[in-house]
């Protein structure tokens, strides 16, 4: 299954950027067929939002993918100490020349498995997980892994795929996504996946788009 998952991002890391960030026309026209027009931009700006300028703690970025949300709000936190991991080695060379290319020096970037994160108990004061929870294919051990490494009274930001919002979307998941690699069931519902974060979590907010779902919760 890694091996898989590695495949597809290998595949398609040249027009990673290009499809998320809605730059191409033909992206665009995707993102409005398929996904209704979710807009990933505001997303991430929204969840980015929510680590204070003035950050000076400990920073889990999982997956990174290829930094092209995160670089320009890493630039702004000097005194923060922040980690990147990704399971695709591709997509961490692209975010590592990303952040040498706009001389981001606070960033240490590690090829790992959020199912197995090489960290102790409860040492990031943020954990961020944008696009990737969709893509993991041990979601459980994904949550209990991702849940240990945070402090208590730590912010999880995350935002990712839930069926049953968009009938279009879940095709294409099922038909095309899924079997190419790039989301691996099971996947949650807005509500399934709502219970499960109160188990551990104060939700502070919660919001979907499309069949997006991006949130904001404390650890208890």
């Amino acid at each position: 299954m890694h091996n898989k998952i590695d495949n597809s991002y290998k595949q398609s890391k040249y027009i990673y950027d290009d499809v998320i960030t809605h730059s191409k026309w033909w992206s665009k026209l995707y993102m409005k067929l398929f996904w209704g027009g979710v807009d990933d931009n505001k997303i991430a700006e929204k969840l980015l939002s929510y680590i204070p300028k003035d950050f000076s703690g400990k920073l889990l970025d999982v997956p990174v993918g290829t930094a092209v949300f995160t670089h320009r709000k890493y630039k702004e936190l000097e005194n923060a100490e922040i980690i990147c991991l990704d399971y695709s080695l591709d997509m961490l060379e692209l975010a590592k020349r990303r952040f040498r290319e706009n001389s981001i020096n606070n960033v240490k970037t590690i090829q790992g498995d959020v199912g197995k994160l090489p960290f102790s108990d409860e040492v990031f004061d943020i954990l961020l997980c944008m696009n990737g929870v969709h893509v993991f294919p041990e979601k459980e051990k994904s949550y209990e892994e991702i849940h240990r490494v945070l402090k208590k009274g730590g912010k999880l930001l995350a935002s990712f795929y839930i069926k049953g919002e968009s009938k279009i979307s879940d095709t294409l998941v099922k038909i095309v996504l899924a079997k190419k690699g790039w989301f691996n069931p099971p996947f949650e519902t807005a509500t399934s996946l709502k219970t499960k974060l109160l188990e551990n979590y104060v939700l502070e907010n919660f919001y979907t788009d499309g069949a997006i779902a991006y949130f904001l919760a404390t650890k208890k």
